[in-house]
């Protein structure tokens, strides 16, 4: 029977996302990643090149599957506040994306070759979520996507923290993701409608202004007005 590659390639990256999600790039071992898979661990070394390399496999593998999983839907600021609870539905029902994340973040050094497929999705999450924005441009619209990111990756690593925080008082798990979850939506509305009011303000600033001369002069000539 011929050698089923992709099936493969399929064990390795599950095993691995589970070995590297409980105990970080450093302590994971390759070793227990061919038992897990049931897989020769040369296979590793032939498919996905160093524990690094495979590494950041598993976390582009993860990345785009949550791409396709958490669709960003509509426009304006609702739905950026929409995406942003769903996101974390999505990873308050399996924390392997924040781990993963907060481990490279720990322990990874500069980008390599490996990280091209990581490099594109982020690309493409950007320009998807400009599409929530009108008018907004990339560098603003990949600074909000990167908050938005932040404040959901952190609540299945640092959920424990709302106790020390604002108190968590006798409330359940269940209940303080939802009083969470709130606030971040909340919060991404928030945020996206300033940075749409911004970008307006911006536009029309940029309109008023008559060509070749600066936006800073007409604003100093309109004060002395």
């Amino acid at each position: 029977m011929a050698w089923d590659t992709e099936r493969t390639k399929r064990l390795l990256l599950d095993a691995a996302t589970t070995e590297f999600s409980e105990h970080g790039l450093a302590g994971a071992r390759i070793d227990r990643i061919a038992a897990a898979a049931g897989v020769n661990k040369e296979r590793i070394y032939q498919y996905f090149g160093r524990k690094d390399d495979l590494f950041a496999a598993v976390l582009a593998h993860r990345l785009r599957g949550s791409m396709d999983e958490v669709p960003m839907l509509g426009a304006g600021p609702g739905a950026v506040g929409d995406y942003a609870g769903r996101l974390f539905d999505h990873h308050l029902a399996d924390g392997v994306i924040p781990r993963l994340v907060f481990w490279e973040g720990l322990e990874r050094g500069p980008a390599t070759a490996a990280d091209a497929a990581r490099a594109a999705y982020h690309d493409e999450k950007v320009e998807r979520f400009r599409e929530l924005l009108p008018g907004v441009d990339r560098a603003a619209a990949g600074e909000l996507l990167l908050t938005i990111v932040s404040l959901v990756n952190a609540w299945p690593v640092l959920g424990h923290l709302d106790a020390f925080l604002i108190g968590g008082g006798s409330a359940g798990a269940g209940d303080r993701a939802v009083r969470r979850r709130a606030v971040l939506v909340e919060s991404a509305t928030a945020l996206a409608r300033d940075a749409i009011a911004v970008a307006a303000a911006a536009a029309e600033n940029a309109a008023s202004t008559p060509r070749g001369v600066p936006a800073a002069s007409v604003r100093r000539v309109s004060e002395v007005q």
